[in-house]
């Protein structure tokens, strides 16, 4: 190794290729509702995880809610993001309706867990904390200055 490369344990490498790449995956449940209790929550982490180790992907980070969850991942170049969300949605859905059946019959027409929509976003490294800062920031409304001669 070259003295001037400063080993970082995010920087994966391949055969023919160096590579850090991460994303941030926002899923929410159909019609937004609140199906998403805390077990699920866990175990809903614990098949992600299963998941992304399959794609050799890492799940760095997982924060849910009632009704959505968030994932950092850390992926190689050679998977699609369209294609590890699918099975990230697809498997987890599978077993948490066998696992958790009153909630997702209960709160989702036609026992669907996840909206068919996502939200991706590459991180460049930053974790989830500082994104929902980024995203908490977006919603707040612009106070006009009442002095000010647009106010």
């Amino acid at each position: 190794m070259s003295p001037r490369w400063v080993s970082d344990p995010d920087i994966r490498r391949g055969r023919t290729v160096i590579h850090n790449l991460q994303a941030h995956l926002v899923f929410v449940t159909r019609f937004r509702r609140e199906a998403l209790s805390e077990p699920m929550l866990t175990r809903c982490e614990q098949i992600m995880a299963e998941v992304c180790d399959k794609f050799d992907a890492t799940l760095i980070e997982f924060r849910g809610g009632e009704d959505h969850a968030h994932l950092l991942v850390h992926y190689p170049p050679t998977v699609q993001v369209s294609t590890l969300v699918n099975s990230l949605k697809g498997v987890s859905a599978r077993y948490l309706r066998q696992e958790f059946p009153e909630n997702i019959q209960r709160s989702s027409r036609g026992a669907h867990l996840w909206s068919p929509s996502y939200l991706a976003v590459s991180t460049s490294g930053a974790s989830v904390a500082v994104i929902d800062e980024y995203l908490a920031a977006q919603r707040q409304p612009v106070s006009v200055d009442e002095g000010s001669p647009t106010g």
